[in-house]
């Protein structure tokens, strides 16, 4: 009789607390070698804590690891690579001043030294080209772009040949073509013996890529590792939110169902535009290219989509439009009124709201309380002139906190202990009012799960709806489909095209790549 091959991973009984809250609670999965698992479930459901747990990064309260059928130390991370295991981090952890060479050398801990630049060069270009990496080993890791950026992380984590591999959420940050690379790459890992776990929220992108699903909720392991073959893509979305058509806004949302559209106020009717840029081009400023001769208006009452693949000018169109980016040409109004030269502060009192980029580093304070970070709307539209009462402001928050169903304990904790999908509800709570006249919403759902990704869109449209004008940036096609009512395409710090529904898929993809202008 011959002993069977053991699983690749396996993690039994895996149970986490942080304080009274219970992030896993007595987990039991196993994942087959030489497979693409994926491993889905909303914000909260414990995806990125049994990764950190399977990684040595978390110590848990109670349960094991195996490895190849060998126990692993717990919350040892030296271990856990020793024996094969690495953990691609959704928040990239190379650090950005260093070159692509530089940042590899500072990962590796098998390699004897280099003793001349030239030779650190000449070795991790070996490595990435065996990797089918096309890149400059001496570029800087901040002047990579996103796609770029994963590849060369996945690179540093196969340094140490990797038997197994997980990629924590490693779509959030890609544009579909860069997403569809990254599946590819995961592919021949596959075929080379790696055992790829993917940490995922999207239905479409499991269906893409993996050969078995495991879901949690709430912490808990709610379909053992099962084979993709067995499930429809609506039985996975009801796994994951946990029941059927009570769910159908939040399962279209994971799959990338377009909804029926309605007509936007904008196009019923004749309305002055409120936000107009003539022929904007910016100055250089280290945040991104330059816009180049940009012309875009927006009317109430419609959604207008921006399109493109990350990098290409998208940032720059959020700052001049905000009065941080140095206007070298052209004219903005906002609200019928010339704003070329107002700062932030008078854009905001005209009804400039805006949901950033990067909701952590630019839309909140995190060591500060949610009152306070609530509050901010009225420092940024310049009207603290008068006395600062905390306890109205305390109870107003509270009062719109509830109405965005944030979910927290007290008003005084700090925004950083938010998820991600209630501290971006903070941000709508602030910035979506009836004040707003334009809303620049900038990856409004990046990392988020289905259903705050549904109760985002629904916000858009309401606003919409209201009679705002709502720019939406977007690197998800789905997303822009879904929900705008028209769509351009920047490439190169200019815009390209302009689109009205229904949207060519081949048409927009062309046209972000450059294949059409």
């Amino acid at each position: 009789m011959t002993d069977s091959i053991p699983p690749a991973l396996v993690c039994r009984d895996i149970t986490v607390r942080f304080g009274d809250f219970v992030a896993l609670s007595d987990v039991n999965l196993s994942f087959e070698r030489g497979c693409i698992h994926a491993v889905v479930g909303q914000n909260g459901a414990g995806k990125t804590t049994f990764a950190r747990v399977a990684a040595g990064l978390i110590r848990p309260d109670a349960g094991a690891v195996a490895i190849d059928g060998q126990p692993m130390p717990l919350g040892k991370v030296r271990e856990a690579r020793r024996l094969g295991v690495e953990l691609v981090h959704q928040s990239f952890a190379l650090p950005p001043s260093f070159s692509i060479a530089e940042a590899m050398e500072f990962g590796a801990e098998r390699f004897g030294p280099v003793f001349s630049a030239r030779g650190l060069v000449n070795r991790w270009r070996s490595h990435l080209e065996a990797l089918d990496i096309d890149v400059d080993p001496r570029k800087s890791i901040r002047d990579l772009p996103v796609e770029t950026q994963q590849s060369v992380e996945i690179a540093r984590a196969m340094v140490s040949d990797a038997s197994i591999l997980i990629l924590d959420e490693p779509t959030a940050v890609l544009s579909p073509t860069g997403a569809e690379a990254l599946f590819e790459r995961v592919r021949r890992l596959k075929k080379n013996g790696v055992t790829v776990i993917l940490v995922l929220h999207k239905i479409r992108e499991v269906l893409a890529v993996a050969d078995t699903v495991s879901v949690l909720r709430g912490g808990r392991l709610v379909a053992a590792t099962q084979p993709m073959a067995s499930l429809s893509a609506s039985a996975i979305a009801d796994m994951i939110v946990g029941g059927t058509s009570a769910n159908d806004d939040d399962a279209n949302a994971l799959v990338g169902a377009e909804r029926p559209r309605h007509a936007s106020a904008a196009t019923t009717g004749a309305t002055a535009a409120i936000l107009q840029l003539d022929g904007v081009s910016t100055l250089a400023d280290g945040e991104g290219p330059p816009l180049d001769d940009v012309s875009l208006e927006l009317r109430p009452g419609e959604i207008v989509g921006v399109a493109g693949v990350e990098g290409n000018g998208q940032k720059t169109l959020v700052r001049v439009i905000a009065g941080l980016a140095g206007l070298g040409r052209g004219g903005i109004e906002l609200a019928g009124i010339d704003v070329s030269a107002a700062d932030l502060a008078e854009r905001r009192r005209l009804g400039l709201s805006i949901i950033p980029f990067e909701r952590n580093s630019e839309g909140l304070s995190l060591n500060s309380s949610l009152w306070e970070n609530w509050s901010i709307r009225s420092l940024l539209s310049g009207r603290l002139l008068r006395p600062i009462r905390p306890g109205a402001l305390r109870e107003q928050s509270d009062a719109a906190l509830k109405r965005w169903d944030v979910r927290y304990r007290s008003s005084e904790q700090r925004a950083g202990s938010l998820s991600g999908g209630n501290a971006q509800k903070l941000i709508f709570a602030r910035e979506v009012h009836d004040g707003a006249r334009l809303i620049i919403a900038a990856q409004p759902t990046r990392g988020l799960d289905i259903g705050a990704t549904a109760f985002v869109w629904q916000a858009l449209r309401d606003a919409r709806d209201r009679g705002a004008a709502v720019l939406l940036i977007s690197s998800d096609l789905d997303e822009l489909f879904d929900i705008s009512d028209r769509l351009v395409v920047m490439l190169s710090g200019r815009i390209v095209a302009d689109y009205r529904p229904p949207y060519a898929l081949g048409a927009v993809g062309a046209a972000m790549t450059g294949a059409e202008a």
